[in-house]
């Protein structure tokens, strides 16, 4: 909190957190902490996740291939946001894969998906 001194003059910061700057024509840049590391293994996901979306985008659509759509754009948020894709999420994509097979079946960008899926829950 800024006060002002005994005379009336002046300016006390009692704490601060962050980073600030006083006066005109300044430009602040705070860096708390180092980025998270990248897992390979998510990272391959989360290509194969946006090539599929790509790539369903340009098929027939069906009630399972709008279910698998929404399932991918869940796991590419949750990559972007957290860095991983959960167990939950992944079961889910798992499943919705499974239900799309037969579109899937037919892209290569589907099968790519599948591989990081399984290296990620281990078969």
């Amino acid at each position: 909190m800024a006060t002002a001194d005994e005379r009336g003059n002046g300016i006390h910061i009692g704490s601060v957190r962050g980073a600030f700057a006083i006066g005109d024509h300044n430009t602040v840049t705070n860096h708390e902490g180092a980025a998270p590391a990248a897992d390979p293994a998510q990272e391959e996901l989360l290509r194969a996740v946006r090539a599929l979306r790509d790539d369903l985008s340009r098929v027939v659509q069906s009630p399972q291939v709008t279910a698998l759509s929404g399932e991918l754009a869940e796991t590419e948020t949750e990559i972007a946001d957290t860095g991983a894709a959960g167990p939950g999420r992944v079961a889910r994509l798992r499943t919705a894969l499974a239900d799309a097979g037969a579109v899937v079946g037919l892209l290569a960008s589907g099968a790519a998906v599948g591989q990081a899926v399984a290296a990620l829950v281990g078969g």
